[in-house]
């Protein structure tokens, strides 16, 4: 009789356990719990947007997009997939263990279409999309893909789109971006992704307790992105980006008033649609390769300007007034600073300063540099831009490096030589600089006397922002210094002895500086920088080639590009 009692409770109780919760579940919870399942049964079918497009100055397109045509397979009947993989492959020609393996890779749940082909042409798109009425689980879908007009051209400036890696996605998953999003690398692509990003839509619809599709709930139209318009000439790129063929190195042609950059080229190129392929074996020697490709020479890379700073020299004493217009120095080969012997790469004489830039004679600026000394000459340098990024709007810009002597001595308990001082003036040592800076630091002298700073940007979704990046600054030297070196920077061409006889013949007239700058290993780089026509100044050029020998050899570069123009008519 006990035992029946105990039994009675136990069941009494766990009947009444049953119903608390019961009522916990549909009364106290119920809202909850109701919520929890309509969202489960609904599914978001995304549709991809399209990005915004990137055009020259002139509104022609350099980035675009086109659709391409995928094939997907929706798997709520999972019994009919194989059925479904086999007649793909017989259509297609794909292998069906490719099918198989594309088919596992992409599957997310039996809601959400299986990408299995990507990128079929539309012949076959066409016959698969008659065929789907006796295959109800097979669609062909329309996704935007990027597309490249003129293949690599401006690849460094415009950069490349790739699925967002780890170290991205923690500094932009607060702004929507999540997992497997498609974002831009370098260039114009990443440094505005946030207005060229589409916005994607897609459909919602309802699915049963398996997963399955049961019927369509709406439909948000995908939204396309900004359109970014940049200062780049095609044209003119493609001239510089010609001019380099066989080389490595950069040119970077500008507006010396504004800070229009006109063209930015660097080599070796690459071509960016091969990460829109997601083309593997293409994508691994980019990474490897020792050339490396992806870098923009033009903004990251840094060298020794060599003889193109002795400008600097120039203004530090002409402002100093340790030397002048009539300054002559006596150049016999060489000089013997300290213990050791520092050479010129001629014996030239008696130089003024004109003839000294012209024929750029080492001993004449050793001589300036060691009257004005190292602290000085590390001062004009700063105030000529050079030692901090230009502001250019594109990531991974270097600021280069001035040697400071104060800082040595003070902080690293170093001492500074006047060796040092000789070699900091010609453009060596410790000293490194950019293609972009060298022009930004040339346009002083093209416009009179103002530091201004690179832009790239010019419009965003047809909306001119041009003025809020031209900034420009006064570099606060005298007229007279200014022309003197100018007047110097014409010879360079002009002269008999100038060392960029080879621009002499153009039909423009043309002025600047050629360089040659020694680094490890037998080659020397080569540089010149300039602008034209000289009366009345259009554009600034910087030529650098890595280890592309003299400096002549960079003018013969910038020659052929300038000769370009002239029959392209872009001059």
């Amino acid at each position: 009789m006990m035992r029946a009692r105990i039994f009675s409770v136990c069941v009494a109780a766990v009947f009444v356990f049953l119903g608390l919760n019961l009522f916990n579940m549909q009364v106290i919870q119920g809202r909850r719990y109701r919520d929890m399942s309509n969202k489960n049964c609904i599914r978001l079918i995304p549709q991809a947007g399209m990005r915004g497009s990137i055009l020259d100055r002139n509104g022609v397109v350099l980035v675009g997009s086109v659709l391409s045509y995928d094939v997907v397979v929706l798997p709520q009947e999972s019994a009919r997939v194989e059925q479904i993989l086999a007649f793909l492959s017989s259509i297609t020609g794909t292998g069906l263990p490719q099918l198989r393996k594309n088919y596992r890779k992409n599957y997310s749940s039996p809601s959400m279409p299986v990408p299995v082909i990507r990128d079929v042409d539309r012949q076959t798109a066409a016959k698969l999309e008659e065929m789907k009425l006796d295959i109800d689980s097979l669609i062909v879908q329309q996704t935007p893909v990027r597309s490249y007009p003129h293949g690599s051209l401006a690849s460094h400036v415009l950069g490349y789109l790739n699925e967002i890696d780890h170290w991205r996605l923690t500094k932009l998953q607060d702004y929507g971006y999540k997992t497997r999003d498609i974002v831009g690398f370098g260039g114009v692509e990443e440094k505005y992704d946030y207005y060229l990003r589409q916005e994607d839509g897609g459909l919602s619809v309802e699915v049963d307790h398996r997963g399955r599709f049961t019927r369509v709930l709406g439909f948000r139209p995908p939204l396309k992105g900004k359109d970014v318009q940049v200062t780049l000439d095609w044209r003119i790129q493609k001239i510089a980006e010609d001019a380099l063929a066989g080389f490595k190195g950069a040119v970077v042609i500008m507006d010396p008033f504004s800070g229009e950059v006109i063209a930015c080229a660097s080599a070796p190129d690459f071509d960016p649609s091969v990460f829109v392929k997601r083309n593997y074996s293409a994508m691994g020697p980019l990474f490897n390769d020792p050339n490396a490709p992806l870098m923009n020479r033009a903004i990251t890379g840094t060298y020794p300007p060599g003889s193109v700073f002795k400008m600097v020299g120039a203004a530090a004493g002409l402002e100093s007034g340790k030397i002048s217009s009539s300054t002559t120095h006596y150049c016999p080969g060489s000089l013997t600073v300290g213990s050791r012997e520092f050479k010129c790469w001629n014996t030239h004489g008696n130089m003024d300063l004109i003839q000294a830039i012209a024929q750029s004679c080492d001993v004449f600026f050793y001589k300036t540099g060691l009257a004005v000394g190292g602290q000085m000459i590390h001062d004009y340098a700063l105030r000529f831009g050079m030692g901090r990024p230009t502001g250019i709007e594109l990531p991974y810009e270097s600021a280069g490096n001035v040697p400071n002597p104060f800082w040595k001595r003070v902080y690293k308990f170093q001492r500074w030589y006047d060796g040092d001082t000789a070699n900091f003036v010609i453009g060596q040592g410790e000293l490194l600089t950019s293609p972009l800076q060298l022009c930004r630091f040339t346009a002083v002298f093209a416009n009179g006397g103002s530091l201004v700073t690179p832009y790239i940007i010019k419009a965003i979704d047809g909306r001119d922002v041009s003025a809020a990046h031209r900034k420009v600054s006064p570099v606060n030297l005298r007229r007279s210094t200014i022309e003197r070196i100018r007047e110097g920077m014409r010879q360079v061409v002009s002269g008999d002895a100038g060392t960029a006889r080879a621009l002499a013949a153009l039909r423009v007239s043309v002025a600047g500086k050629t360089g040659t700058a020694q680094t490890s290993g037998d080659k020397t780089h080569a540089w010149f920088s300039g602008f034209f026509p000289y009366e009345q100044p259009r554009y600034c050029i910087c030529v650098f080639l890595e280890r592309g020998g003299s400096g002549g050899t960079a003018s013969v570069v910038a020659r052929q590009i300038i000769e370009s123009m002239i029959q392209e008519g872009v001059l």
